[in-house]
């Protein structure tokens, strides 16, 4: 099996943790920090701004079962790639929309899906792509949070209804 290696951020790492674990194809998603300059960043640190880091999921998959431009597909249709440095009501740079490539390959695949994207949309893609470099992953208790977690407010108020878009519009991408 070959593994690829895909990074976006696109909000809360609990929301994007819990909506890419639930897609064939992917093995492995974990939650962490990455697009900034502080090395080994805690989520004190990342929740300040001053890091440059976002919270962000690093998604090993298999390029057999799901392609990088179907994980483009499930990114742009669960966050909103329009709001500046915000997903609903989780606001600061640390939750901005942004695609970290790991290939060229990856790199031309995400600047045309938003070339193609901006034409169905009103407002300005704000998605910033950017290189790789390196991925801090989050502390423990930040791992498989809404597994663990399902019944927290923030997990029914936000993510369910992540969840819920998710296997409305993209079904037949769903393990289950």
């Amino acid at each position: 099996m070959n593994i690829e290696t895909a990074i976006f951020g696109g909000g809360c790492f609990w929301c994007t943790e819990a909506i890419y674990q639930e897609l064939k194809g992917v093995v492995a998603v974990k939650p962490g920090y990455a697009g900034g300059t502080t090395p080994n960043p805690t989520y004190e640190q990342v929740c300040t701004g001053k890091t440059g880091h976002a919270e962000g999921i690093q998604v090993e998959f298999d390029p057999e079962v799901i392609s990088y431009k179907t994980l483009l597909t499930v990114f742009f249709g669960t966050h909103d790639p329009t709001t500046l440095n915000r997903q609903g009501g989780d606001t600061g740079t640390q939750y901005r929309s942004i695609i970290l490539y790991t290939t060229p390959e990856q790199k031309s695949a995400a600047e045309d899906f938003i070339k193609n994207a901006q034409n169905d949309l009103e407002d300005p893609i704000v998605t910033e792509v950017k290189p790789f470099t390196i991925f801090y992953v989050a502390e423990d208790y930040h791992q498989n949070y809404y597994a663990k977690n399902v019944l927290q407010p923030y997990c029914q108020f936000v993510i369910n209804p992540k969840l819920s878009k998710l296997k409305e519009k993209f079904r037949e991408l769903l393990k289950n």
